[in-house]
C-alpha cells in the first residue's frame, strides 16, 4: 500500500526560494546606493526615498490586478509570468549607468528636478514592482491549495521566510560583487536566479488533486478542512470569484486593509534603509566585514524567530482549544510586541556609535577595530532584527487570514487588495523617509525630537513609528471582525 506522501512540503520549498530570490533582486538596490550608485550620481537620501516609494506604490497598484490576474490564470502560468517580468526588471538595472551615460550626452541631464539616473532606475524598478507583485497572491493560493488551515500559519511562515533569507544572503554576496565586478553585474547575477527557478516550477508543480507526487492519503490529509474525501476523477466545478465591490463592502477586507497599511511599511523601512543607517551612525559601509555581519547578523534573527513565533497559532488551535482565527489574533498581538523593541535602537547607536576603541585603531586588526562600538551596533542590529521577526510572524498571519475567512476561488484577489494597501503604506514611509532625513540633514541643530537633533532626529521619529503601528494595527483589525466570520459568496 502507497504510504502518505509530504510532497506538500516541496512545493512549500519552491515558494520558499521563490521568495528568497524575490527579496534578493530587491535587497541589490539597498545594498549598493550608499557606497557604490550614489558617489557614482550624486543621489541625496530624498532621491533614494523617491525611487523607494515609486516602487513601492507601483508595486502596490499591480498587486490590486495581480491577485485577479492570478485567480484568472491559475498559480502554474501566473507564477511563472510574474518572475519572469521581474527577473527581467532585475537584470535591466545594469543598463542604468550606460543609460544615464547616454541621457548625459544628448542633453538631458535632469527632468522635473529628478536627475536621469533616478528616472532611468524609477523605469527599472516599476518593471520589477510589476512582476514581484505576482508572488505573494501566488504564494498564498498555492499554500490554500496545498496545506489545511491549521497548518497554513507555519507554512506560510516557512516560504515567508525566504524574505528574510534572502535579505540574509544578500549582504553575504551582493557588495562583494559589486566591489569586485561592479554594481551592475549585481544586478544581472541576482536577477538571473529567478529564470533558474522557473525551470523547477514548470516541472514540479501541479495542483494537488492532479500531481502524480501527492498520494490519496496526503490528498486526503490537505482537504481535511472540506469534510470528506476528495473526489478527483469528478468533473471541476466552476468556482465562484468575488468582485472588487463585493470585496469593499466586506468588514473582512477592510480589516487585511488596515492590518497589512499601517504595519508593511515598518518592514520595508527596515529593509530599504538599514544598510544606510549603519553606515551613516556608525560608519559601517556595506562592503565591509563589519557591515556584512551586521546585516546578517539582522536577519538571522529575523529568520529563526519569525518561524519560532508561527508556531503559537498551532499551539492556540491544537492545544488550548481555540478555532484558527481566534488562535491567530492572540499570537498577533504577541507579534505585535516586538517591534516595541525598535525604540531602543536609536538611544543605543548614538551611544554606542560615540563608545571609543579599547586600543588604538593603527594597532587593531583591519576589522572590528572598535570592538565596543561594534557590540553597540550589535544590539541595535539586534532590535531591529527581533522588530523584524515580530513583522514576519505578523504578515504570515495576516496572509493566513485570507484563506480563513475567504473562499479558495478568492484568495488572489483578496491577497492583491491586501498588497495594494501594504504597498500604499511603504510608499508613504519611505517617501517620507527620505525627505525627512534630508530635510533634518540640511537642518542640523535646528531639527530636533526626543533629545536628538539633525538626522539621528530623524531616524528617532521612523523608529517610534515603526515601534507602535502593530498595536494599532491589532487593533483595527480586531475592532471590526471581533469574532471568525467565514465569507459565504
Amino acid at each position: 500500500m502507497k504510504t502518505k506522501t509530504n510532497f506538500r512540503w516541496i512545493i512549500c520549498a519552491l515558494l520558499f526560494f521563490a521568495t528568497t530570490v524575490n527579496y534578493l533582486d530587491r535587497q541589490v538596490l539597498s545594498l549598493t546606493w550608499k557606497d557604490f550608485i550614489s558617489p557614482e550620481f550624486n543621489w541625496t537620501d530624498n532621491d533614494y526615498g523617491t525611487i523607494t516609494a515609486t516602487f513601492s506604490i507601483i508595486y502596490a497598484i499591480c498587486n490590486l490586478f495581480a491577485g485577479k490576474f492570478i485567480d484568472k490564470l491559475g498559480t502554474k502560468k501566473g507564477y511563472l509570468w510574474a518572475i519572469f517580468i521581474w527577473s527581467l526588471g532585475a537584470c535591466l538595472h545594469a543598463a542604468c549607468g550606460v543609460g544615464t551615460e547616454w541621457l548625459k550626452a544628448a542633453g538631458f541631464l535632469g527632468m522635473m528636478g529628478i536627475t536621469a539616473s533616478v528616472w532611468l532606475f524609477l523605469a527599472c524598478r516599476a518593471v520589477l514592482a510589476l512582476g514581484e507583485a505576482g508572488n505573494f497572491p501566488a504564494a498564498i493560493k498555492v499554500t490554500a491549495e496545498y496545506f489545511p488551515k491549521k497548518d497554513r500559519a507555519f507554512a506560510t511562515s516557512i516560504f515567508n521566510s525566504g524574505s528574510s533569507v534572502g535579505a540574509l544572503a544578500a549582504p553575504l554576496s551582493i557588495p562583494i560583487i559589486a566591489k569586485f565586478w561592479g554594481w551592475e553585474m549585481a544586478f544581472i547575477v541576482i536577477g538571473a536566479l529567478g529564470f533558474v527557478w522557473m525551470g523547477f516550477w514548470v516541472w514540479l508543480y501541479r495542483k494537488p488533486a492532479e500531481n502524480p507526487r501527492v498520494s490519496p492519503e496526503e490528498l486526503k490529509y490537505i482537504n481535511q478542512d472540506e469534510g470528506a474525501e476528495p473526489a478527483a476523477a469528478e468533473p471541476a466545478k466552476e468556482e465562484k470569484k468575488i468582485s472588487y465591490a463585493k470585496a469593499f463592502s466586506l468588514r473582512q477586507t477592510w480589516a487585511l486593509v488596515f492590518g497589512r497599511f499601517l504595519t508593511d511599511g515598518v518592514w520595508w523601512f527596515f529593509l530599504f534603509w538599514t544598510p544606510g543607517y549603519l553606515s551613516d551612525q556608525f560608519g559601517y559601509k556595506s562592503d565591509t566585514l563589519e557591515g556584512m555581519t551586521l546585516i546578517f547578523v539582522l536577519y538571522a534573527i529575523v529568520t529563526i524567530i519569525s518561524i519560532l513565533l508561527c508556531k503559537i497559532p498551532t499551539y492556540m488551535v491544537d492545544r488550548r482549544g481555540m478555532n484558527a482565527y481566534e488562535g491567530r489574533m492572540v499570537a498577533m498581538f504577541i507579534f505585535a510586541c516586538f517591534p516595541l523593541l525598535a525604540l531602543g535602537a536609536q538611544p543605543l547607536g548614538v551611544y554606542g556609535s560615540s563608545l571609543p576603541p579599547v586600543v588604538p585603531a593603527a594597532e587593531g586588526p583591519e576589522a572590528f577595530t572598535n570592538l565596543p562600538m561594534f557590540f553597540a551596533a550589535l544590539g541595535v542590529a539586534s532590535l531591529i532584527g527581533l522588530a523584524c521577526a515580530g513583522h514576519q510572524a505578523w504578515s504570515a498571519n495576516v496572509y493566513s487570514v485570507v484563506g480563513d475567512m475567504f473562499p479558495k476561488s478568492t484568495i488572489g484577489t483578496l491577497t492583491g487588495i491586501a498588497q495594494f494597501a501594504a504597498g500604499c503604506g511603504s510608499f508613504m514611509v519611505n517617501k517620507c523617509a527620505g525627505k525627512l532625513f534630508t530635510y533634518a540633514a540640511e537642518q542640523g541643530d535646528a531639527f530636533s525630537f526626543c533629545g536628538y537633533t539633525g538626522k539621528p532626529a530623524g531616524y528617532m521619529i521612523l523608529f517610534s513609528y515603526c515601534a507602535v503601528a502593530y498595536i494599532i494595527g491589532w487593533c483595527f483589525m480586531k475592532g471590526l471582525v471581533p469574532k471568525y466570520r467565514k465569507v459565504e459568496l
